[in-house]
């Protein structure tokens, strides 16, 4: 209620500013209703308990169903040490035992104490009278002027940026586990140092992805110094290039893609993407499924639901279409194709007077020749799900910390969460892929950027 309407309320009858608060008491029932249910896009973790529906599907037994065939863990192939248990007497009567009557082995796979390594390094200093100067080799067991290992620096990086254990859990597992004692800004200020050293590497990343056939595009809520950004992410099959940025708009594409994409773009309706010149662009499907959903949750009407089933039918036999594109004839597809274009054409200038469905008529007319492009185009998904996946993970990161409280923090984390989840992508080990880039670049550059001079 505005001030406006309080004062109209107070200068009517008794009879009518009674009528006047109970209808306005009805619209704020309404509107707190309607606001208790969640939307179809909020997170399951997002929900209360109480609102979430009960399950109505008959509860199956747990395990496997009876009669199938047992699974257990493989033997293993290589055998590390041996132990030999034998009794001298009874453990019940403390009778002296003869020779054993049977023996069998068993196999049991575990980890050991880890204790820290503690390697003193003994560089020596070479004259080179070609260069004039004093040259010597390479240590790429730690960064430049650091104790700590690499490969501790890499571990850690991979827990933080791709599994998301906050800085203080990994403190205390290092701790615990490997009985190694670091201090979380120590842990924060080695990864900066690792991220400086790989940049390069990021850059050439996003050169890559930024140049490839077809490209995933998803950007998603950031914090830094608990001012609002946002983590822009950047996928192909193979890399994924992220991104932190303040702004949400088209110049942060811009500058990446540059105005003309040559590939296919697959992202949702946010409108920064409109902005872009691409070969081709790809509206994720999904998201239009999702905002049907929406709408039925308050939108019951005759109208909605006739237009709800036309927009339905339409985009679930273009999916079909694709699922048997490779069992039909060119000749069929082509024909299919065809008429599938013309039932858009004829449902988007139909008249509709629901204003939910004269809204998504609206979008529908905006992006009418970026909804069938997978059809055109092979290894194009109707889907933005590449993308969505490779938000997950930072959005769990996101739950557990406070995302970022500098620039040099926010661009750590969007160096190393590249290299790591890349290396995921192409089927690597993340932490061995991203210590062998490190040592391969502390053996090519310096901190100051110079070349080592290895010999002459």
């Amino acid at each position: 209620m505005t001030r406006d309407e309080a004062i109209a309320i107070l200068e009517m009858d008794r009879e009518d500013a009674i009528q006047a608060i109970l209808i306005l008491a009805e619209k704020a029932e309404k509107y707190d209703r309607l606001c208790d249910q969640p939307r179809p896009t909020t997170p399951p973790g997002m929900t209360p308990p109480y609102l979430k529906p009960t399950s109505k599907r008959k509860k199956r037994p747990c395990g496997r169903k009876h009669g199938h065939k047992g699974i257990s863990r493989k033997r293993p192939e290589t055998v590390t040490a041996y132990q030999t248990h034998t009794l001298k007497s009874c453990p019940d009567c403390h009778q002296p035992l003869q020779n054993p009557v049977r023996t069998y082995k068993r196999y049991i796979e575990d980890i050991p104490q880890i204790d820290p390594v503690v390697t003193e390094h003994t560089v020596h200093g070479s004259w080179c009278s070609c260069c004039r100067k004093i040259v010597q080799p390479t240590v790429t067991d730690a960064l430049p002027n650091a104790r700590l290992g690499l490969r501790l620096v890499v571990f850690t990086a991979w827990l933080h940026y791709l599994v998301g254990i906050s800085i203080n859990n990994i403190v205390k597992m290092v701790s615990v586990f490997f009985n190694f004692h670091i201090s979380a800004g120590g842990l924060t200020q080695a990864w900066k140092s690792l991220a400086t050293l790989l940049e390069s590497r990021y850059n050439d990343i996003g050169q890559k992805v930024s140049a490839s056939a077809v490209l995933h595009a998803d950007e998603t809520g950031w914090r830094l110094n608990g001012k609002t950004h946002w983590l822009w992410c950047f996928t192909t099959k193979t890399l994924c290039y992220y991104l932190i940025t303040r702004n949400r708009g088209s110049p942060v594409i811009e500058k990446f893609l540059g105005r003309l994409f040559k590939g296919i773009l697959i992202c949702d309706f946010w409108g920064a993407y409109n902005k872009i010149n691409a070969l081709a662009k790809q509206r994720c499907f999904y998201h239009l499924f999702t905002e049907l959903v929406k709408v039925d949750t308050y939108n019951r009407s005759i109208p909605w639901k006739a237009f709800r089933k036309k927009l339905s039918r339409v985009l679930k036999d273009a999916l079909r279409l694709s699922e048997e594109k490779n069992h039909l004839s060119p000749e069929c597809f082509l024909r299919l194709k065809k008429r599938l274009h013309y039932r858009l054409e004829q449902f988007l200038i139909t008249p509709y007077q629901d204003k939910d469905a004269q809204r998504l008529i609206k979008r529908l007319n905006r992006h009418k020749e970026e909804l069938f492009t997978f059809l055109e185009h092979e290894g194009v998904s109707p889907y933005n799900n590449h993308a969505e996946q490779q938000m997950r993970k930072p959005v769990l990161t996101r739950k557990v910390s406070q995302q970022n409280r500098s620039a040099q923090g926010a661009n750590t984390q969007a160096i190393l969460m590249t290299l790591l989840r890349s290396a995921e992508l192409q089927g690597a080990n993340p932490v061995e892929n991203l210590l062998a880039i490190a040592k391969n670049a502390l053996t090519v550059k310096t901190p100051s950027g110079l070349a080592y001079k290895i010999a002459c």
